[in-house]
């Protein structure tokens, strides 16, 4: 059966539809998903002009234990298709569709996760997000894994942590092939907040972009829970980005009964990589609610508006992350 016709025979959920639909832009070019085995880890990926930070990113999520990559690139003009396509264990997609219209890539991401993911352990991920689980160092993602599974656990929750540097964006200078934290290793400890939204999902904001970005309008801030290794079901669908997950019971951080291992995801947006990022985002309009939050970032970062402040935090371990109730080691002990 050709893609097409493959794409279109899948569909019943609404959601499904739509990812079918949106699929039929995809173009494959590099086809490595029939070396995927039973037990592997895999990770799910959109990506744009993100050339510099994929060999960190890659070999980041290797030594955690991810056996194969899927990548979508969405019209890269910086040598990434290239760079991809050399890699032995990433099948790559391309497309030059609108990523605002494919729900910001989820509609891809949803068809390749229902065809490919099913069954397996799945990691869904932008190139400037970096897990942290607890051991990290002494564990890994499979260990983590099969802890959950023996529990019954299908999902891992995550709390976003943007990180940034000391000085100013424009001085934060990353070097492909750095770990980001050389750049960027600071965070905020606190001024978090959650809430439980109408569907019953745990709903976090805060942390430098609202402090830094939307003082005034801390109700706009950008979500920061995310769940991104989900034990992937052919029925289950992302919904607004890895924010938001159905079904819903998904996005429960914990077990019913006790507390489970949650995770911290490292986000490094604010390098001067990303200066570049907002001026183009600024006419492409790609981004969710119009942008709103790149004309943000546009307004404030060109006054040289510094991130750190007197309780920013260097990051050193996950330990920091536990003692600051930002992570949860639960029962695995």
């Amino acid at each position: 059966m050709n893609f097409k016709r493959l794409v279109k025979s899948i569909i019943k959920h609404p959601g499904h539809k739509k990812a079918a639909h949106h699929a039929l832009s995809l173009k494959l070019l590099v086809d490595r998903t029939q070396e995927i085995s039973k037990s592997d880890l895999l990770l799910f990926c959109t990506c744009r002009n993100e050339c510099a930070r994929l060999p960190f990113f890659l070999d980041y999520y290797r030594k955690l234990g991810v056996d194969r990559f899927l990548f979508v690139d969405n019209d890269s003009s910086d040598g990434s298709v290239k760079f991809l396509s050399t890699q032995p264990d990433v099948s790559l997609w391309t497309t030059k569709a609108s990523y605002r219209e494919a729900n910001f890539g989820v509609h891809w991401l949803n068809f390749l996760l229902r065809k490919y993911g099913s069954g397996h352990w799945c990691l869904t991920l932008d190139p400037d997000e970096f897990l942290v689980i607890p051991h990290h160092g002494s564990r890994d993602l499979k260990e983590l894994c099969a802890f959950l599974d023996s529990n019954k656990k299908e999902s891992f929750f995550s709390i976003m942590i943007d990180m940034y540097p000391r000085g100013d964006v424009d001085l934060a200078v990353y070097n492909s092939g750095q770990d980001p934290l050389d750049v960027a290793p600071w965070f905020d400890p606190t001024g978090y907040y959650q809430e439980r939204r109408p569907q019953g999902e745990c709903w976090i904001r805060g942390g430098v972009r609202r402090r830094v970005f939307f003082t005034e309008n801390p109700e706009d801030a950008p979500a920061l829970n995310k769940t991104v290794l989900v034990k992937w079901r052919k029925r289950y669908l992302y919904l607004a980005s890895a924010h938001l997950l159905s079904p819903f019971r998904l996005n429960e951080p914990h077990f019913p009964e006790s507390l489970a291992p949650t995770g911290c995801l490292l986000h490094f947006k604010y390098l001067s990589l990303f200066l570049d990022k907002v001026q183009e985002e600024l006419v492409r309009k790609q981004h969710y609610a119009d942008s709103r939050e790149y004309k943000r970032y546009a307004d404030l970062l060109g006054t040289q508006t510094p991130m750190w402040c007197e309780g920013s935090v260097k990051y050193e371990r996950w330990e920091q992350f536990v003692d600051l109730g930002l992570m949860n080691t639960g029962r695995w002990f």
